[in-house]
């Protein structure tokens, strides 16, 4: 195995999605080391090391993420941050309040916030998808959690989760604003939290306010209002990242217009499985960080203890020994596909098992709005004019230039 030269962060903000697969290709292997940052990175891409990565028991996420991204995307004392019987505990609470038989009800307010939005912007001519999209979520994911909407300053709240998310691959003065009002976010959950807790806001059984309010650790202590309010915004903030799928979705149905038509007639059939494409085909988050608890070898590499590695999701999403044809939009692959099929190959959020690992529990959400959002967007009358779609892969996460422009015939 050759190492990269001194230092690749300049070729990896360069390049950026494709940047692990160009060098892995290159030098015939699935694992290389260079340094991101200054700092000695072993960075692999492909189904047998996410396998290795998520279920091995030999990484861990603590000390791994930069502090950047985590003050943006988890925060500390999150359920990311946990190993063990702490994560599975925490995991648990989460796969509760997210599990795919409670996803009907979810696209259900979904569908409901969507034409609510759109019924306010009748009178624009164009709208920007991106934008009405993260207006729509942040209400949704509100109304899910069981946290009245006149608690929330739904404009500020939906700017402030959608700058977590659009700054957290970035560093600078962006980064440090979309911090600066992650604090004031967390606030305004930790008060929520403590209302519910004294009894002066009913957030209703099962929802996620609820749950975490009233969630104990795994020693029976009952989590600070801060922690909570951390774990509430894991929900929130998510559910607004999906507007950066919807936006890919759109784009997909307008070059893909036999599936457009398809739904628009009504034919449901292919619902999940165009999802399931948008979430491999298009870029998201590119890759995840972990450490080595442990010293161990691994294809002929030894892994010191507390090795900093990187695994490439958009690559192994797009590795051509796992997809045929990768950089094609198949919606075809996923019919007859479950979810248990292969937990190392579709990686968008996260490999393994959701209940074991650190797998993200909001794909099943993910899914859900997608397949409401392409029967909204094939059945709606407004159509994409001439605008920049291209998709800069050096941005992380990115998204289409224009944001998807819709615009009244």
């Amino acid at each position: 195995m050759t190492p990269r030269p001194f230092d690749s962060t300049i070729p990896l903000l360069h390049e950026g999605y494709p940047f692990v697969s160009s060098r892995c290709d290159e030098l015939g292997t699935d694992l290389f080391t260079t340094r991101i940052a200054l700092q000695r990175a072993t960075i692999m891409r492909g189904a047998a090391a996410a396998e290795l990565f998520y279920s091995s028991g030999h990484f861990t996420r603590r000390g791994a993420v930069p502090l950047t991204v985590q003050h943006l995307l988890q925060d500390e004392g999150s359920v990311q941050g946990l190993e063990g019987t702490a994560h599975r505990h925490r995991k648990q609470a989460f796969l509760d309040v997210m599990a795919p038989d409670t996803m009907p009800a979810l696209g259900e307010l979904f569908e409901e916030e969507w034409r609510q939005a759109m019924s306010r912007h009748g009178v624009d001519r164009r709208i920007v998808l991106a934008d009405v999209a993260e207006e729509v979520l942040a209400g949704t994911a509100c109304r899910w959690c069981g946290i009245p909407l006149e608690k929330a300053d739904l404009p500020r709240l939906t700017r402030e989760l959608s700058l977590m998310v659009r700054w957290a691959g970035s560093q600078g003065p962006g980064n440090w604003y979309a911090q600066w009002r992650r604090r004031g976010t967390e606030q305004w959950a930790a008060g929520l939290v403590e209302q519910v807790r004294d009894g002066r806001l009913d957030a209703g059984p099962a929802t996620t306010l609820r749950v975490f309010a009233e969630l104990t650790d795994e020693n029976g202590e009952r989590l600070p209002a801060r922690i909570a309010a951390v774990e509430i915004l894991n929900v929130l903030r998510p559910m607004v990242a999906i507007a950066r799928f919807i936006t890919f979705a759109a784009v997909a149905l307008a070059e893909h217009p036999r599936w457009r038509e398809r739904f628009a007639s009504g034919d449901v059939e292919g619902l999940e499985p165009f999802a399931q494409e948008v979430r491999r085909y298009y870029p998201f988050f590119p890759v995840v960080p972990g450490r080595s608890v442990d010293a161990f070898t691994w294809q002929g590499h030894r892994f010191g203890q507390g090795e900093w590695v990187i695994l490439d999701l958009y690559g192994t999403c797009h590795d051509p020994r796992l997809w045929h044809d990768p950089h094609a939009f198949v919606p075809e692959r996923f019919e007859g596909w479950s979810w248990d099929d292969d937990p190392y190959s579709m990686i968008a959020q996260g490999a393994g098992e959701h209940a074991r690992t650190h797998r993200c529990p909001g794909e099943w959400s993910t899914v859900e709005v997608l397949r409401r959002a392409l029967v909204l967007l094939a059945t709606d009358d407004r159509t994409l004019p001439a605008q920049d779609l291209t998709v800069p892969l050096n941005r992380f996460p990115t998204m289409p230039r224009s944001g998807v422009i819709l615009e009244k015939g």
